[in-house]
């Protein structure tokens, strides 16, 4: 049997209404959210369908990338189990790296689907890993892959995803179709730590424009969260005006930070930014998200052969 697997970790999402408020008190550290802030996150959900399939894009890319792994492998040491686990819902990471160990698990790959590093976003991930070590009083041994975002797989697959998206408009709309990219935003502060976020979406998105061949696009945030703090920005909705100031009328958005459906494409793009695009004459569309595509499994799996690689001297 083989003693090694992957971590495949996502943000979380609730599966049900009633367990919004729960998930959103996690996000928060523990500190309970205004029952208005719940009200307002709620009714998200209820109008996205009262629940976003993140868990289960994740658990279907799992699957998919353990098969891949395992692909070539001559005999079971050789063999991958490819685990799932939540930042803030279930499965959490910690119970998952419980799962793990009782499973006799002693090397990790453990991989985040978030191409972009930031100190905020990825280390809270991280923490949980050597939180869940601590509690369980073991020793892993983990190759933590903490950014992705120039894997030469991932920028083909969005460049592919940019080219599908331009189609979505009729011939005579896309000599005028300003393509943005997006990300979520973060806290401001984030600049006085030099956190590489904002330069390693601005290197991803300029990679695929370039191999799209787009001769002009830009670059907003989305998604900034209510904490009275500011936030990177221009923000999308904001940015839009801009545009339509610009004469832009046709926008294509690519949610390049994101690589799975969930509230943030779901709710902020799919309603709220098309809904601000449409009341000022433009036409918004999106990109499709990679989810749990072919694409999207050869990137990761790329993505782990080369850690490996680095891990072992290959």
């Amino acid at each position: 049997m083989s003693t090694s697997a992957v971590l495949l970790m996502a943000y979380g999402t609730p599966e049900t209404l009633d367990q919004v408020e729960p998930y959103f008190t996690h996000i928060r550290g523990g500190r309970a959210p205004s029952v208005e802030a719940v009200a307002r996150l709620r009714k998200r959900y209820e109008l996205v369908g009262g629940r976003t399939p993140l868990l289960e894009i994740t658990r279907n890319t799992a699957r998919a990338l353990e098969e891949a792994l395992n692909a070539h492998a001559e005999d079971a040491g050789e063999r991958r189990t490819v685990y799932v686990g939540m930042k803030h819902w279930h499965p959490y990471i910690g119970d998952v790296m419980r799962m793990m160990a009782a499973d006799g698990i002693t090397r990790v790959t453990a991989l985040t689907l978030a191409p972009h590093y930031s100190r905020i976003s990825l280390g809270g991930y991280r923490k949980a890993m050597e939180d869940a070590q601590l509690a369980l009083e073991c020793s892993f041994d983990v190759t933590f892959v903490e950014r992705w975002h120039a894997q030469p797989e991932f920028i083909e697959m969005m460049t592919a995803l940019v080219r599908a998206g331009l189609e979505q408009f009729d011939a005579s709309e896309r000599e005028s179709v300003l393509t943005v990219f997006s990300a979520h935003s973060l806290p401001v502060r984030i600049r006085e730590w030099n956190d590489p976020y904002e330069q390693e979406l601005l290197e991803s998105s300029a990679a695929t424009a370039r191999a799209v061949g787009l001769a002009d696009w830009r670059f907003a945030w989305q998604s900034a969260g209510e904490t009275g703090e500011p936030w990177l920005g221009p923000d999308i909705l904001d940015y839009l005006e801009t545009l339509h100031a610009e004469g832009v009328r046709n926008v294509l958005q690519v949610p390049i930070g994101f690589v799975s459906e969930h509230l943030e494409i779901l709710w902020d793009i799919d309603h709220e930014a098309k809904e601000k695009a449409a009341a000022l004459g433009m036409k918004l569309r999106r990109t499709q998200l990679p989810n749990d595509s072919p694409a999207m499994v050869r990137a990761l799996a790329a993505v782990i052969a080369d850690a490996e690689n680095a891990r072992t001297g290959h």
